[in-house]
C-alpha cells in the first residue's frame, strides 16, 4: 500500500494527469468515496420505511417484514442516526490526525461500514441497532479524512487543480446518491428489506477493495500520523475510554435489574440526542473562549455562531427528506407515472439529481453576478436558503390539506418541495465549507469543518427530541411551526447583515 516516492514530490504530482488531468489517485478516492454515498444513501432511503413496516403506520399493501414501530420512533432512530453520522466526523478527524493517518483510517472505516450493514441484512431488532450504530461510526471515520487525502494529491499550494479536483470528488458523491434508491431502494422496497441492505455492503465492499488497491496512487502524506498521541497520551485515552464504557455500561446495568424504571429505547434514544445538542454548543463555546484566540479570530467566531445556528434549522428541515416527506409519500401520494407506480425510495433520488444539474448553473449564476459586482454577501445567501426552506414547508401544508379521508395527491408536489430544498442547499451548503476554510482560526484550522458538520447534528437533534416527546411532525401545526422559524430565521439573518459582515472582517 506504499505509495510511489516520485508521486509525492510537488513536481510529480504536476505532472501525474492520468485521471482526467487530475493525479490518478483522484480516481480511487472518487470510487472509494461514490460506493460510500452509494451504500449511506441507499440505506438511507430505505431505513425509515422499514422501521414502519408491518405496523399502524405503514402504507397500505406495503411490504411486511419490518420492525413495525410507529412514525414517530422511526423519524426519531433515522433523526438520531444522521446525527450520529456527522458527530462521529470529530472523533473520525482524530483518529487521522493522532493515531491511525488518513489513509490507514479509511480502510478501517470502509469495513467497519461494510460489517454495519450485513449486520442490518441479518433479521432481527438487535442486529439490526447493531449494523446502524457501525455504519454511523464507519461513516463519521470515512467522512472526517477522505476529502484531506483529496488535499494531499496536490502537493504544490500553487496546483490549480486543486478545485477541479475537488468538483469532480463532489460529483463521486452524488453519482452514489442519484443512484443508490434505483438500486438498493427499489431492491429493498419491491422485494426484500434485507436483500437491499445486503446489497449495501456489496457496494461499500466494492469501494473497500478498490481502495485497497488502489491506494498505492494516494499520496505518501495520506500515511502520514501529523501529531502523534504520545505513550502518556495513549494510556490517558485509553483510561478515559475504559472509565467511560464502564459508566456506562453499568448506569444500563442499574436500570434495567433494580427495576425502578422500566429499560425502553427512549433510555437510549434520548441521551444521543441530548448529546448531538449538547456537543456542538459546547465545542463552540470552547472555541470561543480560547484565550489563544487573537481579537480578529474571536469576532470571526462570533460571525461563525450566526451561520452555525442557520445552517441547524436549515439542516433541521432538509433532512426530514427521508423521513416525514418519506412517510408522506409512502402512504399518502399518487405515484403512477404512465400506467408505472414508481417506489416510494425513489423521491431520494431527486435532490443528488438536482444538485448535479442545478450546482454548475448556480456556479455559473455567482460568476456571472461577481463579474458585474452584485453576488450576493455569504450572510445573504445563507438568508436566500432559510427563506426557501421555510417556503417549501409552507408548500407542504397544500398536500397535507389535500390529502385527507383517504384521498392521494400527485407525487408532484413532493418533487417541488426537494427542489426547493436543493435550491436551498445550493446556496448555503457549499457556501458554508468555503466560508468555515476562511473564518477557521489558526489553532483550529483542520477541526472547523468537523465543527461545522455539527450543525448537521444539532438540526437532526433537535427533530429526533420532537419525535421521541411523540410530537406528530406530519401533523399542519409542527410544519407551520418549523416553516416559520426558517423564515423568520431567514429574516432575521439578512437584517443582522450589516452587524455580522462587520465581525467577519476581510471574509465575504
Amino acid at each position: 500500500m506504499a505509495s510511489s516516492l516520485t508521486k509525492d514530490s510537488p513536481g510529480a504530482a504536476a505532472e501525474d494527469t492520468a485521471f482526467f488531468g487530475h493525479p490518478r489517485g483522484l480516481a480511487t478516492l472518487f470510487m472509494t468515496e461514490m460506493w460510500e454515498r452509494f451504500s449511506y444513501y441507499g440505506m438511507r432511503a430505505l431505513l425509515v420505511m422499514y422501521l414502519v413496516s408491518g405496523g399502524a403506520d405503514a402504507a397500505t399493501g406495503s411490504q411486511g417484514g419490518g420492525l413495525a414501530m410507529t412514525a414517530a420512533t422511526a423519524t426519531a432512530i433515522y433523526s438520531v442516526y444522521v446525527a450520529m453520522v456527522y458527530l462521529m466526523a470529530m472523533p473520525g478527524g482524530w483518529f487521522g490526525d493522532r493515531v491511525w493517518g488518513a489513509r490507514k483510517t479509511v480502510m478501517i472505516a470502509s469495513f467497519v461500514i461494510v460489517v454495519g450493514h450485513l449486520s442490518l441484512a441479518l433479521p432481527g431488532q438487535v442486529m439490526f441497532f447493531v449494523g446502524l450504530g457501525l455504519v454511523a461510526i464507519g461513516s463519521g471515520l470515512l467522512k472526517a479524512n477522505i476529502s484531506t487525502m483529496v488535499g494531499h494529491l496536490y502537493a504544490d499550494p500553487k496546483d490549480v487543480r486543486r478545485d477541479g479536483g475537488f468538483t469532480i470528488f463532489y460529483m463521486g458523491i452524488n453519482l452514489g446518491a442519484v443512484v443508490a434508491p434505483f438500486a438498493i431502494g427499489i431492491l429493498g422496497e419491491k422485494v426484500n428489506w434485507h436483500l437491499g441492505f445486503g446489497l449495501a455492503a456489496l457496494g461499500m465492499a466494492l469501494g473497500a477493495v478498490q481502495f485497497l488497491f488502489g491506494s498505492r496512487h494516494l499520496s505518501q502524506e495520506s500515511s502520514r500520523v501529523p501529531n502523534p498521541l504520545s505513550s502518556d497520551e495513549k494510556r490517558a485515552v485509553v483510561t478515559k475510554a475504559l472509565l467511560g464504557v464502564a459508566v456506562v455500561a453499568a448506569f444500563y446495568l442499574l436500570v434495567n435489574f433494580t427495576g425502578v424504571f422500566r429499560l425502553t429505547l427512549n433510555w437510549v434514544l434520548v441521551p444521543i440526542i441530548l448529546a448531538g445538542l449538547l456537543i456542538p454548543v459546547a465545542v463552540l463555546v470552547k472555541i470561543k473562549r480560547d484565550k489563544d484566540l487573537s481579537g480578529e479570530e474571536q469576532t470571526k467566531m462570533t460571525a461563525f455562531i450566526y451561520f452555525f445556528a442557520a445552517a441547524a434549522i436549515f439542516w433541521m428541515i432538509f433532512d426530514q427528506g427521508a423521513s416525514t416527506l418519506s412517510l408522506f409519500g409512502d402512504s399518502k401520494t399518487e405515484r403512477n407515472i404512465f400506467g408505472w407506480d414508481m417506489p416510494n425510495t425513489l423521491f431520494q433520488a431527486l435532490n443528488p439529481g438536482f444538485v448535479m444539474l442545478l450546482a454548475p448553473v448556480f456556479a455559473a449564476i455567482w460568476l456571472a453576478l461577481a463579474r458585474r459586482n452584485r453576488e450576493p454577501s455569504t450572510i445573504v445567501k445563507f438568508a436566500i436558503a432559510l427563506g426557501v426552506t421555510g417556503a417549501s414547508f409552507f408548500v407542504f401544508l397544500i398536500p397535507m390539506g389535500l390529502a385527507t379521508g383517504g384521498t392521494k395527491v400527485t407525487m408532484w408536489w413532493l418533487v417541488l418541495i426537494f427542489l426547493m430544498h436543493t435550491v436551498a442547499e445550493l446556496c448555503l451548503s457549499p457556501v458554508g465549507l468555503s466560508l468555515t476554510t476562511k473564518m477557521a482560526p489558526a489553532k483550529y484550522a483542520s477541526q472547523m469543518m468537523g465543527v461545522f458538520f455539527l450543525a448537521v447534528t444539532a438540526g437532526d437533534s433537535v427533530t429526533g427530541m420532537l419525535a421521541v416527546a411523540g410530537v406528530d411532525l406530519n401533523s399542519s401545526g409542527v410544519v407551520v411551526f418549523e416553516a416559520a422559524a426558517a423564515a423568520l430565521a431567514g429574516v432575521a439573518i439578512y437584517l443582522s447583515r450589516n452587524k455580522v459582515r462587520g465581525l467577519m472582517g476581510e471574509v465575504r
